[in-house]
């Protein structure tokens, strides 16, 4: 009773010495405990002067983004020879690209939908950059497609737009599937991420101190009041946002798959490409998820919301995911050689032990081996390991699509039209500061929103210790 009775009066002290608006609504108080201090950490990380390290970091990753976008207008001044596009080999990089980006985004959809209807409460100290991930690795993916077409002016003719020629898109094919599937995922998950951010949004409205700054945050937070009508509309909305994106989980990555499994080329035409695609999609997008979170992790000091119960539980399902791929591989050489096919044994053991063989091999170290080490507890709890292991997951990845898309086309049906494919500096560069350009949208979210979702966390987490670490 004595230690209740002083936990309460250090609460009552602690309310007393904040400002009016800061503070907590009644909610946010759990058995006598404020959790003002969670409104503080994450509303400080955008309230406080700009760091150095931000401004450091923003400045490269703004040149580095310069060499995408300086790599695609030369592209369209010049034509898509400036990539290394030759025959027989006419996907290159640029699909590599598309793939990978694309994969990079599902863990952000997957911890927002599946988990949410699953009730799993330790997505909520991640789910708000995750979901920022999927949007940003969403926008890189986006840009080598619609590059591809070489006469980027006439990109619009993918969607079905009545025209005056009366001409419509072929909707038997897999890369127009490609425009409805990414585009869907692209709004979904633009509306889920946006809508989540709403409440936090009118609390950092409430504690702006200049008017620019509540005018703007007033506009993002759309009249929220924090009612009790405003919640139970809000909680609706979310869950059913959270089940139309879970089938985007399993639909994106399927469809990308399809550019390759409905064609007659040898190694892609396999039905076990749609959930091969999913479970490595999953795989690399946690992999990023723990790439991006466990630097700010350190940096703005939130080991007590994202502690090791989250990464454990996170590099448990890279260790799950990056197994399911392992398990592919193997199956793949499995069905090329139970098919009788001389086309399709000669392509997968090309791939092993052929000119791209380095890379075969990379791809299977990344994947299939560094993720083993997540068995053990000690590797676990060592977070400089951890993003290791973690960058080594998104290299083996890049590289499951390079190998996937060039060892396929290089080395065809007829030897005499055999070929081996480089890429260009133009290719390089263009794939390169497309980090830059998510590092640069990635940097603008954590300094201007919200990075974790203060009311989710406070119903999830009244154990938690302000001062642990």
């Amino acid at each position: 009773m004595a230690h209740a009775s002083e936990e309460s009066t250090a609460n009552r002290e602690i309310l007393a010495k904040v400002r009016p608006a800061e503070l907590p609504r009644p909610s946010l108080v759990l058995n006598g405990r404020s959790f003002h201090w969670i409104t503080e950490k994450v509303c400080g990380i955008v309230e406080e002067p700009t760091p150095l390290w931000w401004k450091v970091m923003f400045t490269m990753a703004l040149c580095l983004a310069a060499f995408t976008f300086g790599g695609l207008a030369y592209l369209v001044s010049t034509g898509t020879g400036v990539w290394g596009l030759r025959s027989p080999i006419g996907w290159g990089w640029a699909i590599v690209n598309f793939v990978f980006w694309v994969g990079i985004g599902h863990a952000g959809t997957l911890i927002s939908a599946i988990l949410c209807l699953l009730r799993q409460k330790w997505r909520t100290s991640i789910n708000r950059a995750a979901e920022a991930m999927t949007i940003f690795a969403v926008c890189c993916a986006g840009l080598f497609p619609l590059f591809h077409v070489g006469r980027v002016w006439f990109g619009w003719w993918l969607f079905p737009i009545p025209n005056q020629n009366g001409i419509w898109p072929q909707f038997r094919s897999p890369l127009e599937w490609d425009v409805f599937a990414v585009s869907t995922y692209f709004t979904v998950s633009t509306l889920f991420w946006y809508m989540g951010m709403v409440p936090d949004l009118a609390t950092i409205r409430d504690r702006a101190r200049t008017w620019w700054r509540k005018a703007i945050y007033s506009f993002l937070a759309m009249g929220w009041r924090n009612g009790n009508r405003q919640w139970s509309n809000f909680e609706m909305a979310y869950l059913l946002l959270a089940g139309l994106s879970t089938p985007l989980v399993l639909s994106v990555h399927t469809i990308v798959s399809f550019d390759f499994a409905v064609s007659n080329v040898p190694g892609w035409h396999t039905t076990i490409f749609p959930p091969y695609f999913v479970a490595g999609a999953i795989f690399s997008g946690f992999a990023m998820v723990l790439t991006l979170m466990l630097p700010l992790r350190a940096i703005y000091r939130l080991h007590d919301t994202i502690n090791q119960y989250h990464i454990d539980n996170m590099t448990k399902i890279i260790l799950a995911t990056g197994s399911m791929v392992g398990y592919a591989y193997a199956t793949e050489f499995f069905i090329a050689a139970y098919s009788g096919n001389p086309f399709e044994k000669f392509a997968f053991i090309n791939r092993a032990f052929g000119q791209y063989a380095w890379a075969y091999w990379i791809m299977v170290t990344c994947n299939v081996i560094s993720p083993q080490f997540f068995w053990f507890k000690a590797v676990r709890e060592n977070h400089a390991l951890v993003w290791i292991i973690c960058l080594f997951v998104n290299v083996g990845m890049w590289f499951e699509r390079f190998v996937i898309t060039v060892t396929s086309l290089a080395n065809d049906y007829l030897p005499s039209s055999w070929g081996y494919y480089s890429p260009t500096i133009v290719d390089i560069f263009t794939f390169f500061g497309t980090f830059g350009f998510f590092s640069v949208l990635f940097l603008l979210f954590i300094r201007f929103l919200p990075l974790l979702p203060m009311a989710e966390i406070k119903s999830v987490i009244p154990q938690a210790d302000p001062h642990a670490h």
